[in-house]
């Protein structure tokens, strides 16, 4: 099903695709040195726990502008998507959380390395799916 030139089932895929790359590295492999990164202890961490509802809303929102991406460039195949992923990984999504970085008193080096393999890794993932589904 397309909408407005989009794949929708590509969309949905993707944005899965992202939120189950936080979970493998937020929730599983690196969730110690990211908890120990942040500064916060576990308990104030689980005082957000009642947002969680939202979690899958990020992952959507980067799958909808990787898709706008991926078609903005006209590039396909999945190579080329991965490519728009790197890019969109670097350039946008590490730039959105270097600001934490900067402006937050929360986070370190390792907090900030954390979030941009996620933005990297995420954003390659999304690209592939989307340059490669027609």
């Amino acid at each position: 099903m397309r909408m407005m030139g989009h794949n929708v089932l590509a969309i949905i895929v993707a944005a899965l695709a992202i939120y189950f790359v936080g979970f493998m590295i937020y929730g599983l492999l690196l969730s110690e040195a990211w908890v120990a990164s942040t500064g916060w202890s576990t308990e104030q961490l689980e005082t957000g726990a009642g947002k969680m509802p939202f979690g899958p809303v990020p992952s959507l929102l980067i799958a909808i502008g990787m898709s706008l991406a991926v078609k903005w460039r006209g590039k396909t195949g999945w190579m080329e998507g991965a490519v728009t992923g790197v890019l969109m990984g670097v350039f946008l999504l590490i730039g959105e959380r270097f600001y934490g970085f900067v402006y937050s008193p929360a986070g370190g080096e390792v907090w900030l390395a954390i979030d941009a393999l996620y933005a990297v890794i995420s954003g390659v993932v999304a690209g592939a799916i989307m340059g490669a589904w027609k």
